[in-house]
């Protein structure tokens, strides 16, 4: 071993032995003081194995598993012989990335090592292939292993339970020579993240009654299951018995308790146990920026993004989200940009939160970028990222792009069909919206309600009354499901688009004597009101709404309109007074335009535009050639 000096921070440390500058560097490591960690370790002039892990160890147990790749590719370079320790860092990263063809790469280099006969190895190979949801490759090395331990059996009971083939981790979970603690958890945790409450709470039970102490990993496993399921109730009472049992200072409960909070909206909850929580991971600043993400809070979001000591992908990937679901698509874009420039690897909700934000801007050009981009990381055969593909191509006018990414998806779900039908129904292209939903039934593929909103939505449209009329008895009669708001919404305004005005009535009060009556439908009707003149029932229907809701100004607006529309000026103007004295104003009319990968937006009223003057001369001669086609044939 080697004599070194080194200078990290303000501490100057001289003739420090290597072994002692190891130990500094797990210790840096466990403080969270990586950056120092990692100073130390490149100031090292001569490395050996066990330096090498110490640093891998510390990225790992930090969560920051990219960094683990990059730093084993640098002990390649470096000639260093990787051992057990080594391997299963590497694995436990490749795990926690879903990275099952690293994995495999260095299952084969263990392999060529001759590590595979390594109890820690195997059992590092078994989670990896379980994280990586290849369960019938962690059986293999299951069953090629002479000597199995606690960790064997449990790593491949997760593996099962991951996939989702619970019977046979049931067989496993029985067949063990000793259950632990552990073994319990990964089934609870299992049934709690395939929507199974009752199952969940059965083997909690069970658990205890086995004389197993349930411990900070079962708690969050309940807690995590009853923030998936938005079970408020079940959730405070775990929270309530957490505390009794005293393990609510416990990190990983801490951060599940957050996480349970956020996804629930209960912003003050989340920083009282926040700012509880004594040692904070990347966990629990990633729930924290989440948790003000989803009450719209993006400043503070940004200021706990800003704060948090290390960023991983789901850091980034919490505020792309956050801008792209508040609105702020070209933030989330930037911040896509930056992650990339930051060498940070996207995963599938990275892809997707950036994709959504390309919808709802309608940039084709940002959006076949990304699509590139997703190409590249090999994420296209992704069903949640081709689904995001879907919609933004079909939100940005190009359908037939929608339709080729949707033929690219090889194992379709049902979000696939109804993202590509919605589409369809979006351009106005019928008879390929309704010979889609065939083609989903010939899959063998149940559609739900949100096939028949977008079915509906699309009749209304397009003024398919009979078919709009025998897709909405067929919800109940063939598929066995019932008709909610949005259906009756769908079908009044159809029959209201085609003049059945009485029809759309007596729906209407049908509906309205299960007392689930919303404005709606009721605007739905009001607005048939409106296309038919029928001012009578409209006046009614916009009285009833400005009584029923009156900080809308949609009612005010349509009732006006109707108003105006039968000459009856006093009524419209008392209406608009009405408005006036409520403190509404009308939502002006908005249209935007992407050239150059540039977009520019217009707005009703708003004249600041540098070429305003030019794009009213050519608006007034395109309505001119509308009005006049007759003179559209020319040519000068």
């Amino acid at each position: 071993m080697g004599w070194c000096v080194f200078n990290v921070g303000n501490h100057h440390v001289h003739g420090l032995h290597l072994f002692q500058a190891t130990s500094k560097i797990v210790a840096l490591a466990k403080l969270g003081r990586i950056t120092s960690a990692r100073k130390l370790f490149d100031e090292i002039p001569h490395k050996d194995t066990i330096a090498w892990n110490a640093m891998l160890s510390g990225y790992s147990q930090l969560g920051l598993h990219q960094e683990v790749l990059c730093l084993f590719h640098r002990m390649r370079i470096a000639n260093a012989r990787p051992d057990d320790f080594t391997f299963t860092a590497m694995l436990s990263a490749c795990a926690d990335l879903g990275e099952l063809r690293g994995g495999m790469k260095i299952h084969a280099q263990v392999v060529v090592s001759g590590c595979q006969s390594s109890l820690p190895v195997n059992n590092s190979l078994i989670h990896m292939y379980g994280k990586c949801l290849s369960a019938l490759s962690a059986r293999r090395v299951f069953e090629d292993m002479n000597c199995t331990n606690e960790v064997s059996w449990c790593s491949l009971l997760f593996a099962y339970t991951s996939y989702g083939l619970f019977d046979a981790a049931r067989g496993v979970f029985d067949g063990m020579p000793k259950r632990t603690e552990i073994a319990w958890n990964i089934m609870i945790s299992g049934y709690g993240q395939c929507g199974d409450l009752e199952l969940c709470l059965g083997f909690f039970k069970k658990m205890q009654s086995d004389s197993h102490q349930p411990d900070q990993w079962t708690f969050s496993s309940l807690m995590n299951a009853f923030s998936e399921l938005k079970e408020p109730l079940c959730g405070y009472m775990m929270h309530g018995f957490i505390i009794r049992s005293g393990w609510v200072k416990a990190v990983e409960v801490s951060n599940s308790i957050m996480s349970f909070y956020s996804k629930l909206g209960s912003h003050n909850d989340v920083v009282k146990v926040y700012e509880s929580i004594g040692i904070r991971t990347q966990v629990s600043w990633n729930a924290m920026i989440d948790a003000n993400m989803k009450i719209g809070d993006t400043h503070e979001a940004l200021l706990a993004f800003q704060q948090a000591p290390e960023k991983n992908v789901v850091s980034w990937t919490s505020m792309i989200t956050g801008y792209a679901r508040n609105g702020h698509g070209e933030q989330s874009l930037s911040f896509f940009v930056d992650m990339m420039g930051n060498h940070i690897q996207p995963d599938d909700f990275t892809f997707g939160a950036v994709l959504h934000a390309c919808s709802t801007l309608a940039t084709l050009g940002h959006g076949k970028m990304i699509h590139g981009s997703i190409m590249r990381h090999g994420f296209h055969a992704y069903v949640y990222v081709g689904n995001g593909l879907v919609n933004m191509y079909a939100k940005c006018g190009d359908i037939q792009g929608s339709n080729s990414a949707f033929n690219d998806i090889l194992e379709k779900d049902l979000v696939s069909w109804n993202t590509m039908l919605f589409g369809f129904g979006l351009h106005g292209l019928a008879t390929q919206a309704l010979e889609l939903y065939e083609e989903m039934a010939v899959s063998g593929l149940k559609p739900d309600k949100v096939t028949f909103i977008g079915l509906l939505m699309t009749c209304s449209h397009l003024g398919l009354v009979e078919k709009g009329r025998a897709l909405f008895e067929s919800m109940v009669s063939v598929h066995g499901l019932s008709h909610e708001t949005e259906h009756v919404t769908c079908i009044v305004d159809l029959l209201g688009r085609g003049g059945y005005m009485a029809q759309a009535r007596e729906l209407v009060k049908e509906y309205s004597r299960t007392g689930q009556v919303e404005t709606g439908l009721l605007e739905a009707l009001l607005g048939a009101c409106f296309a038919h003149s029928e001012v009578r029932m409209g006046a009614n229907l916009g009285e009833y709404l400005k009584v029923f809701e009156p900080r809308k100004e949609m009612s005010y607006v349509l009732l006006s309109n109707l108003y105006c529309l039968s000459g009856q000026w006093k009524e419209a103007e008392m209406v608009r007074k009405t408005m006036s004295d409520q403190g509404l104003k009308k939502m002006p009319g908005c249209s935007w335009i992407e050239v150059r990968n540039k977009m520019t937006v217009f707005v009703a009223g708003d004249h600041s535009h540098p070429y305003m003057e030019e794009l009213y001369k050519i608006l007034n001669f395109l309505k001119f050639e509308m009005r006049h086609p007759c003179f559209s044939g020319f040519k000068n």
